[in-house]
């Protein structure tokens, strides 16, 4: 699915948040494997799960296909600083909803990226008429937490020791969810 872009402005960076397209195969490729170097808020280190162009040119392509897929980016003048995705399921006991997971540049965060992403997403998940959109969050993501909060989404479970960092311990996920208003 694809939706129409916005442009923002917070503290003097402009961006624009718009759909993936097949050209931002390899800049995703690349920008989704420094996003894993610099936080441990994500699920992987470094080159696990590494997505070539190719494979993101093939998973761009499904996501502008299927209504129930969404692939964002956010385009700093020409630059990928962060990406989004949602993911739905063609199965029909799980059609009504989709994963949210998003992931910002470190040096882009602060400039309400991730807020924009995610604000895009819950309004197409609303315009399609998904009765839920769902993520999962790393207990210590404390911004993030009160991020998804504002937007309406609700803790609905913790996944104990879940997460072993790099510190050798173990952290619970939080797992949250937003129902459509209304459905």
């Amino acid at each position: 699915m694809r939706i129409e872009a916005q442009t923002f402005e917070h503290k003097g960076l402009c961006y624009t948040i718009r759909s993936a397209v097949h050209e931002d195969a390899g800049l995703l490729s690349a920008l989704r494997l420094q996003v894993d170097g610099e936080t441990e808020y994500l699920d992987r280190v470094p080159g696990e799960g590494f997505m070539d162009p190719e494979a993101w040119a093939a998973l761009i392509a499904e996501d502008t296909h299927y209504s129930r897929n969404l692939c964002l980016v956010a385009d700093v003048q020409g630059r990928l600083a962060g990406f989004a995705r949602c993911e739905g399921s063609e199965l029909l006991r799980l059609a009504h909803r989709a994963e949210f997971g998003v992931g910002v540049l470190r040096e882009f965060w602060g400039y309400g990226i991730g807020r924009s992403l995610l604000q895009q997403a819950v309004c197409w998940a609303d315009q399609e008429r998904l009765e839920k959109l769902s993520l999962q969050v790393l207990e210590t993501n404390d911004k993030a937490i009160r991020l998804y909060h504002s937007l309406g989404f609700e803790v609905e479970g913790v996944l104990r020791r879940d997460k072993r960092l790099a510190d050798g311990q173990f952290y619970n996920t939080v797992v949250m969810g937003r129902l459509r208003p209304g459905g």
